[in-house]
């Protein structure tokens, strides 16, 4: 009975067809991915797909003595994000360049690029849902998702060839797809190690000395955040436009980021508004003589939750407190 059953099990495993047997859970691919990210030499040429626009962009990528990234938008006026090891430095249009110390660049780059995977698994699940075709190559399709269905999420298509992303959908919770990054063409070259070398000589801008928050402590707290999503420095500081104090605090689960705004309340403040655009939700209401307000790549309702959790004294004063400092 025992060498029976044993035949029979080795039969049936005979009968798996070799590619399901051979596939790696959707954890194990976005590592492979992740990996792939760092260590190759590389570049995408892709678009961003928004609802009103089109974005065509160039991104390359380098491991050499240190990590290189150049990130060149393809239309309109000179636009590039350069990165050196830690060291990002952007050159924008009407402004004179900078440099910042950050290992992460604040620009249109292909989603989960080089993200923890360990860290983000807390807070998403990753399922497989085929396989496909982009830029002309096979591609594993993932879907990224929210445990907490708070936030929104990916469609993610992966060559099976080098583990790159070739594409991501960012998705809402009702299915839309608010944005879409698409590869047009890409390479994995060592020779494109040898075209950015010229990086690691070029003289950008010295690196800003950026303050930290400037803020310790403050009289307003919030209850509720969706988890994972990690509390930064919290600022205090006058908008030129209408000389109001406002304290401001960003939250990051890795993936996604929001701010909190809480400022007195006056003239300009925003009575009542929740719009969205894209993935940029800003909701803003007013609570005693306070406005507070939330804006970030988070679904309306995520933000209204957020907001409605913000506790503060009610005659307490952000101006008034700024002075008694």
């Amino acid at each position: 009975m025992k060498k029976i059953l044993i035949s029979a099990l080795t039969l049936a495993s005979l009968m798996i067809p070799q590619a399901f047997a051979e596939e790696k859970p959707a954890e194990a691919l976005l590592h492979q991915m992740s990996e792939a990210s760092l260590h190759l030499n590389y570049e995408l040429s892709y678009i961003l797909i928004k609802k009103n626009s089109i974005e065509p962009l160039l991104y390359r990528h380098a491991n050499s003595d240190q990590q290189l990234a150049h990130l060149v938008y393809l239309s309109g006026p000179v636009r590039e994000v350069i990165r050196r090891g830690n060291e990002v430095s952007y050159v924008e249009p009407g402004i004179d360049p900078f440099t910042i110390e950050s290992g992460k660049m604040v620009a249109p780059v292909m989603p989960m690029l080089m993200s923890n995977i360990d860290d983000l698994n807390q807070y998403y699940d990753y399922v497989k849902v085929g396989r496909a075709r982009e830029a002309g190559a096979a591609a594993q399709v993932l879907r990224i998702v929210p445990k907490d269905g708070l936030r929104y999420s990916y469609v993610l298509w992966v060559d099976e060839k080098s583990k790159l992303p070739l594409r991501a959908d960012l998705i809402d919770r009702d299915g839309e797809v608010l944005e879409q990054y698409r590869t047009i063409s890409y390479a994995v070259n060592s020779k494109i190690a040898d075209v950015m070398s010229g990086l690691q000589q070029a003289q950008l801008p010295e690196v800003l000395s950026l303050p930290k928050g400037n803020v310790k402590q403050s009289d307003w707290n919030v209850s509720w955040v969706p988890d994972g999503f990690q509390a930064k420095d919290m600022n205090r500081y006058r908008m030129a436009t209408t000389g109001r104090m406002v304290e401001s605090q960003m939250y990051s689960d890795g993936l996604f980021n929001f701010s909190i705004y809480v400022a007195d309340k006056d003239d300009n403040s925003l009575k009542g508004q929740l719009v969205r655009q894209g993935r940029r939700t800003l909701h803003s209401f007013l609570n005693g003589s306070h406005e507070i307000t939330v804006v970030g790549d988070i679904p309306p309702a995520t933000a209204k939750r957020i907001a409605e959790s913000v506790t503060l004294p009610a005659m307490t004063s952000i101006a008034s407190e700024k002075k008694s400092q």
